[in-house]
């Protein structure tokens, strides 16, 4: 969670990221954005002294920016430069806060992309139908997060995994997530950044579980009804689990609606059990 300040400049920053795509004709070169940050926040987790040195609200911004020409001048390209000396022109309650707004910045500037070409739901869903996988394959969970696997490997199986079967802003999303988890679970990282992309729309994700697949119809209801409750749209991801019996198990946020058999039986021997 970060502090107030940081989350101001968060802020800040995020609408800088968002008028900057806005100029650009269908987010041209904000792959490159997305890219080239996720490679700082690799750079910035590995080096404190440099994350201190950006981080520290009492150096001045010209110093910071002339820091960042001298090291990165030469790598990093002009449009994610200058994103990221908006990052550090801000004031961040900790060097980590600034971080974490480069990744989430580099995870925007990905959504910024895939809305503009009309795939955001797509990559949405791909994210989520990846995170079912991975915790349902033990497995692959396991090599995905084994600290002593070489990265490369790591790269060629989700490459060959995803590569001709995703977008490429998810492929991106998910070889951040498995090559830098920066201290969370991989499903953890993956329920991040489906918020993050929930946002970029103003809108809710509605985890849905169901004792049987939803039709289309019954979908577009739960949607309807959802969005009238929340007055904003709400985007559904459902997932099949017969363990539920019936009904829907229904999560938006932190909020959780029980409709299941399961549900109504467990409070049905809870009240005999008080009798």
């Amino acid at each position: 969670m970060l502090a107030a300040a940081s989350r101001g400049a968060l802020r800040t920053a995020r609408t800088a990221l968002t008028e900057l795509a806005a100029e650009l004709p269908d987010a041209a070169g904000i792959s490159n954005v997305s890219e080239g940050l996720f490679g700082v926040v690799r750079l910035l987790d590995s080096t404190s002294q440099l994350r201190r040195a950006l981080g520290d609200p009492t150096t001045p911004r010209q110093a910071k920016e002339s820091l960042l020409d001298s090291l990165l001048g030469e790598q990093l390209d002009p449009l994610p430069m200058r994103v990221l000396k908006e990052v550090v022109a801000q004031r961040w309650s900790s060097p980590r806060d600034l971080v974490d707004a480069v990744e989430v910045l580099a995870v925007q500037a990905a959504f910024l992309v895939a809305e503009a070409d009309r795939s955001l739901d797509d990559v949405e869903d791909e994210l989520f139908r990846f995170s079912r996988i991975v915790a349902r394959d033990p497995e692959l969970r396991a090599v995905l997060t084994d600290r002593g696997l070489d990265n490369d490997r790591k790269t060629a199986l989700l490459t060959g995994m995803l590569g001709d079967r995703t977008r490429p802003e998810t492929l991106r999303l998910i070889s951040s997530l498995v090559l830098a988890p920066r201290g969370r679970t991989l499903e953890d990282g993956l329920a991040e950044y489906a918020r993050l992309a929930a946002e970029i729309r103003e809108r809710s994700v509605a985890r849905v579980t169901s004792a049987v697949r939803l039709t289309d119809a019954q979908e577009e209801r739960l949607a309807a009804a959802l969005a009238r409750t929340l007055g904003r749209e709400v985007q559904l991801q459902v997932d099949v689990d017969p363990a539920v019996l019936g009904g829907l198990v229904v999560r938006v946020g932190d909020e959780v609606i029980d409709g299941t058999t399961r549900h109504h039986l467990r409070a049905a021997r809870v009240a005999l059990s008080r009798q």
